[in-house]
């Protein structure tokens, strides 16, 4: 096991570089589509869409010398590029929307995994949803700390999609008036399910990992759009559409503690047993949906040393992050949280 760090496009700068290092991280997964970025939090740290997100202005792809030159920065700091996260929204809308643009966004989203593939990027993480993550509330963790969680009869769960949005970014700030239409479950896995048989031979054929995220928050239904793998059994379906050693998984153990009535530990032998993980995202929560509330990492109801435990009886051998964690109050609250939870992982991480 390998312990990452998760940055955002803005962060990639040497002070985080330097901080990255300093914590004791070896790797790192870059998420590269914050271009619609329009509201930060007071310590400069990416928020979701209820706290800024706003147009989708990069289409394009990202080329070959831009994410070398990543790399390689990067590596002057000893730390190895293991993945790129999330496919801009404005890049396969259509694919994610069966709408008239998806073959030709498909020849674009296949063109960016050789590419990151002659970048010898192994692993590329992506979230197939329409919703996105949504409903995010605030919440008090220990002492007071700032974090996030859901809860009962949330507004913002149930906020129809308006036409030209997916996730929670416009790429149409011109589409007609109104909202998107309610799909069927049936119909969101027949739409993952072409995506998958066309990605993942490209995929094979450039050495690069797809890694699928769970739902977060994993309800059945969010902003009126159904969700794929909302409970754990459905991580299996996802996975058996293309048996491949490049259809993996993004593994967010959060949101996997977040599915109601499913055996967390039980869930993670059978994905380890097969070699399925690619990369985990490692965070500790109380509670499950509709109610629950992200915690710090030595607190919630997750077992982080028995969840590794159970990676390292199956020998894996990829890279965890984590994902985000509750405010601390301090001059630097982003930074104080991430040294506590990659501290406390890397800790556990060594223990026999």
């Amino acid at each position: 096991m390998k312990l990452g760090f998760g940055f955002y496009r803005h962060m990639l700068n040497e002070q985080t570089y330097r901080f990255a290092a300093q914590c004791g991280c070896t790797h790192a997964v870059v998420h590269l589509c914050d271009y619609g970025l329009v509201g930060k939090t007071s310590d400069d740290q990416p928020v979701g869409e209820e706290h800024g997100w706003g147009l989708a202005t990069h289409p394009g792809l990202w080329e070959l010398d831009e994410i070398l030159a990543i790399k390689d920065a990067l590596a002057e700091h000893s730390l190895t590029l293991y993945a790129i996260e999330n496919f801009d929204p404005a890049q396969w809308h259509d694919v994610l929307l069966d709408g008239p643009l998806k073959q030709r966004q498909m020849e674009l989203l296949k063109e960016q995994i050789r590419i990151v593939g002659r970048a010898g990027v192994p692993v590329f993480g992506y979230n197939f949803s329409i919703a996105g993550v949504a409903g995010r509330e605030r919440v008090r963790a220990r002492g007071g700390a700032l974090g996030v969680g859901l809860s009962s009869g949330n507004e913002l769960v149930e906020k129809p999609i308006p036409k030209g949005m997916v996730w929670n970014m416009t790429y149409d700030a011109n589409a007609d008036e109104g909202m998107l239409d309610p799909i069927s479950h049936e119909e969101l896995w027949n739409r993952l399910a072409w995506f998958l048989r066309q990605i993942i031979p490209v995929a094979e054929q450039a050495g690069v990992v797809m890694a699928a995220h769970p739902d977060d928050p994993p309800l059945e239904t969010v902003r009126g759009q159904p969700r794929l793998v909302h409970r754990h059994h459905l991580y299996q379906k996802l996975l058996d559409i293309v048996p491949s050693p490049s259809n993996r998984l993004e593994f967010c153990v959060g949101s996997l503690a977040e599915m109601p009535g499913d055996d967390l530990y039980g869930a993670i032998a059978h994905y380890a047993a097969q070699q399925a993980p690619a990369y985990v995202h490692l965070r500790n929560v109380r509670g499950r949906v509709p109610d629950y509330a992200e915690t710090f990492i030595d607190e919630g109801d997750i077992d982080i040393g028995r969840v590794l435990r159970i990676l390292r009886e199956h020998d894996f051998q990829g890279v965890i992050i984590p994902d985000h964690a509750p405010r601390m109050e301090c001059p630097a609250p982003w930074h104080a949280s991430m040294a506590y939870a990659l501290g406390y992982l890397r800790a556990k991480m060594e223990e026999p």
